[in-house]
């Protein structure tokens, strides 16, 4: 049976737990057809056993976005693997302790500025790292956690999933002339390694118990998976610098 991925060679950062929504779009990728390659910073190795449970065999290459000589080394190592790109996966999020938990007010300018390289900026690094591969066109695909608003101890990951969501739109604009569209999945909250790092963490998610129509599983990372799958395929052909909410519905729920 076909695959809506098949043929396709997918990039996929961020895949650090079996928790992650990262791993779940490589699986469901891979389930449908495509050939999947990994990037993992700062512990490849957590990654490649991670990766032992997907379907099939997946290659990890090491890849810190703030790092100019990866990314630079990042497009001579994906075509020896595969030899070109149809779409990347960009799960990536980071800020430091004193940026998160309730500490907005007080945190100090270098802590804002890990966050924003790290969460927002890479995406516009990762996506010209992996253009030359993507001559024939493709899809990147981002994850946000809803900018719109100010979430209970998330602090200064929020100004920086703003900046990445509009980093996704700028991208759109300059990339649609190659044939690359660039959208975000906007996601509800996973116990992952990245949400547990949030101090407080429980009592963000704590809203989707009360305002969310679809009952939402936070243990269950697969919707969100799917939802990149969905974006990386050819079913949205002319769909760029969209926010795609799989959060059951509480994105558009009243006070």
């Amino acid at each position: 049976m076909s695959g809506i991925l098949d043929g396709k060679r997918i990039l996929i950062t961020g895949v650090l737990m079996e928790s992650s929504i990262a791993f779940h779009a490589a699986k469901v990728a891979q389930e449908q057809g495509a050939e999947v390659i990994l990037t993992a910073f700062p512990r490849p190795t957590l990654t490649e056993r991670i990766a032992k449970k997907l379907p099939k065999p997946a290659k990890v290459i090491e890849l810190d976005v703030t790092n100019q000589e990866h990314l630079d080394r990042l497009e001579g190592l994906v075509r020896e693997e595969l030899g070109s790109l149809d779409g990347v996966v960009h799960s990536i999020g980071f800020a430091p302790q004193d940026a998160l938990g309730g500490n907005f007010l007080n945190t100090p300018f270098e802590s804002v500025a890990t966050a924003m390289h790290v969460s927002a900026f890479s995406l516009k690094s990762l996506a010209m790292a992996c253009k030359p591969l993507m001559s024939e066109g493709g899809s990147i695909v981002g994850l946000t956690f809803d900018a719109q608003y100010a979430w209970p101890q998330y602090d200064w990951m929020g100004p920086a999933k703003a900046a990445l969501e509009a980093t996704s739109r700028y991208l759109a604009r300059d990339l649609g002339k190659d044939g690359l569209r660039c959208n975000l999945i906007s996601a509800g909250p996973i116990g992952s390694m990245a949400a547990k790092s949030i101090p407080g963490f429980s009592e963000l998610a704590d809203v989707w118990n009360h305002r969310a129509p679809l009952a939402w599983d936070m243990s269950d990372p697969e919707p969100a998976g799917r939802g990149i799958v969905a974006l990386l395929s050819d079913f949205f052909p002319r769909t760029t610098g969209e926010i795609i909410h799989v959060d059951s519905g509480v994105h558009m729920m009243g006070a």
